[in-house]
């Protein structure tokens, strides 16, 4: 390995470090100063060097950990106050703002979407499975095209 590249692979290894601090302490309050120094880097380095490797800022990412693990929860059932304060939301007002802007409905929209789609499934779900998979399995019987 030559001098130039370590430099590089360790920079890198520390961003990657911070970026998996945020994959597993996101539901908690985190800061960027918090974040910065699991890298090791001042925060206004840090954020150049992030920014340059996920294009997106580590506040941005942090948003966007956030709303999927919220969508996630969503889709499990979990009410939309449960789902806010589980993701490291103080306020249900901004949580909801931020999700309608990341998802373009509201959390309790969304909830309701889910719901009603498992609903649809549960009375009818022929409708949702591949024609070829039912077909194989003597679910549908063979049709001719």
């Amino acid at each position: 390995m030559t001098g130039l590249q370590y430099p590089r692979m360790y920079l890198y290894r520390r961003l990657v470090q911070a970026k998996l601090f945020i994959d597993q302490h996101y539901a908690e309050p985190i800061d960027l100063d918090c974040i910065a120094d699991e890298a090791y880097f001042s925060k206004f380095h840090f954020i150049k060097q992030f920014k340059a490797i996920y294009q997106q800022t580590p506040h941005q990412y942090l948003k966007n950990v956030r709303m999927e693990k919220a969508k996630l929860l969503l889709q499990g059932g979990a009410t939309v106050s449960d789902t806010c304060y589980a993701v490291g939301f103080e306020s249900i007002s901004s949580f909801s703002n931020l999700f309608k802007r990341a998802n373009g409905v509201t959390p309790s929209a969304y909830l309701q979407q889910h719901q009603s789609l498992k609903a649809q499934i549960a009375a009818t779900p022929l409708a949702y499975i591949p024609g070829c998979f039912a077909e194989k399995y003597g679910w549908f019987p063979k049709q001719q095209f």
